[in-house]
């Protein structure tokens, strides 16, 4: 390392190599003169909270400072107050140029943060599903002024999540919110649930990530991304460690289950083991569990209710690889399987299906399609997202779309619509080439 650093010479604590950013952003990055000492960094930023080491960086060759330094406060809060004072000021009477100071990031980036940072300002909070976000401004703001606060709530439903956010005038007033809230939030919200089962490990589509290691969002995304069905994923921040520490929302539970015993123990980086628990979310446990047996006991079942008997020898066992029935991964509840219509039915209703991200497989399509009845063929459009279902009957084509329209399964929305019906497509001018 091209670096020498001059450190405090008082007796007090003195941080280890693996304690320089513990917590998180106690550090801060002074750009200052070549000819600025030690001693009167001391004396300025002192004021600002308790000092646990000073570095001066130097040429290691002649050991004359390079004009940048670091300062180690004990408490984030310090770190961030003494950015907001003196960034741009002048050190002393005879000093012409201001200094800049910023909130160093980890050793691992080598890099730092402006004052403007929305990572600094922005803080992601846990709360009871029951806050409003006036709630949630009367509970954070006595630790300084709000710029603004939103509750993250479902899509379709509108209800609360359970996570929020809080964004700061000031970097030094969000990590005092973080500093006091973790200390009393559990025995302060551990109150509001009053069907809060914690003896028992909760079931839900949500899941919290712990790692001895800090991960970044992206890294979290790549991660849960493998399992279909990511609805989002947030990291968040303790100020009294290191760890990372993450939230991450399956759109169904059948994923966060997968997810949870997948992940749960694997090596990211390698040699580091990542924890995966759930979230309690206030979902019926039982009813989730029950329904997900149903659909799977309906998916086995499939071939045996709609097949021909010479199609039957594919359910026993050691039949060959294409004897894998669809697994359906859903929150939606499916009708049992139904009988398909014979090909040569008149067609009475078409559906037009949009696929995101990509099209499911055409014998999963068959599964979920053949459901509401009357279905004579489902197929797919080479190279596009999109497909066709065809009925034989119009009330089981809108059974389907009422069913299906906008739902996930096995991680990819559906858009499901009615389709130009034949004769209208007849009618239409044909494209010339």
């Amino acid at each position: 390392m091209d670096e020498a650093g001059s450190c405090t010479s008082g007796g007090g604590f003195r941080p280890g190599v693996d304690s320089l950013d513990e917590p998180p952003n106690s550090r801060i990055f002074l750009v200052i003169s070549k000819y600025t000492p030690e001693s009167v960094l001391r004396e300025r930023f002192s004021p600002f909270g308790e000092i646990q080491d000073i570095w001066v960086v130097r040429d290691k060759h002649t050991k004359e400072s390079k004009g940048i330094a670091f300062v180690k406060f004990a408490r984030s809060s310090q770190a961030c107050r003494a950015m907001e004072e003196m960034h741009g000021r002048c050190l002393g009477p005879n000093d012409t140029k201001p200094i800049k100071v910023f909130i160093a990031q980890s050793r691992s980036s080598g890099s730092h943060r402006d004052v403007e940072d929305e990572e600094l300002t922005r803080i992601f909070v846990m709360i009871p599903k029951s806050y409003t976000e006036e709630d949630l401004r009367e509970k954070f703001k006595v630790y300084g002024d709000i710029e603004y606060c939103s509750i993250i709530k479902n899509k379709v439903t509108g209800e609360s999540k359970g996570l929020g956010y809080v964004r700061y005038l000031k970097p030094s007033q969000a990590a005092q919110a973080i500093e006091n809230c973790d200390r009393k939030q559990p025995s302060e919200f551990s109150n509001f649930d009053k069907n809060d089962n914690r003896g028992q490990e909760a079931i839900s589509k949500r899941l919290s990530v712990v790692s001895r290691v800090p991960f970044t969002e992206e890294q979290l995304f790549s991660i849960f991304d493998i399992v279909p069905g990511l609805e989002y994923c947030e990291v968040q921040r303790d100020p009294y460690s290191n760890y990372g520490h993450g939230v991450v929302q399956y759109f169904n539970v059948a994923s966060a289950i997968y997810a949870k015993y997948k992940l749960h123990g694997f090596q990211y980086p390698p040699g580091n083991r990542i924890g995966v628990s759930f979230i309690d979310d206030g979902s019926n446990a039982t009813d989730l569990l029950r329904k997900m047996a149903t659909q799977m006991v309906a998916a086995q079942l499939a071939s045996m209710v709609w097949n021909n008997p010479g199609q039957q020898q594919f359910l026993q066992f050691g039949g060959s690889s294409g004897s894998q029935l669809p697994q359906i991964q859903t929150d939606v509840v499916l009708p049992p399987c139904k009988k398909k219509a014979p090909p040569e039915t008149p067609v009475k209703e078409r559906l037009f299906i949009v696929f995101n991200p990509h099209p499911l497989p055409l014998d999963v399509l068959e599964d979920i399609f053949c459901r509401f009845g009357n279905l004579i063929e489902v197929y797919l459009v080479s190279g596009k997202n999109v497909g066709y279902a065809k009925y034989a009957d119009r009330i089981s084509a809108n059974d389907a779309i009422n069913t299906l329209h906008g739902k996930i399964l096995n991680g990819v929305r559906l858009k499901v619509m009615l389709a130009d019906s034949p004769r209208e497509e007849s009618n239409k001018r044909q494209r010339t080439y």
